[in-house]
């Protein structure tokens, strides 16, 4: 266990379709913004990548840099209009 929460593994095989990575087109901006940020060495940028021992487990950072550079990409400021956006996404799948 990591000490962030986890998210979906987008490599989980599922019965329809058979992978959640299947659901985004293979020329979406996502996957660049995605795999840029896998790249990113966070702690030495600068990030906090230790999650604390108390507490309610935090996102990790890499999570949070994603939504926040595909935020700014499409020009979408309000982190409740981020959500929205999110889970409005996550019910057309």
């Amino acid at each position: 266990m990591s000490g962030f929460i986890d998210g979906e593994d987008r490599h989980q095989a599922t019965l329809f379709p058979e992978r959640l990575d299947d659901y985004i087109a293979e020329d979406s901006a996502v996957r660049v913004i995605d795999a840029f940020i896998d790249d990113l060495d966070l702690s030495g940028l600068g990030f906090k990548i230790e999650p604390n021992d108390t507490g309610r487990p935090a996102y990790h950072p890499s999570t949070l840099l994603t939504i926040y550079v595909y935020g700014y990409l499409n020009r979408v400021q309000s982190s409740r209009r981020l959500e929205r956006e999110a889970r409005r996404n996550m019910e057309l799948m």
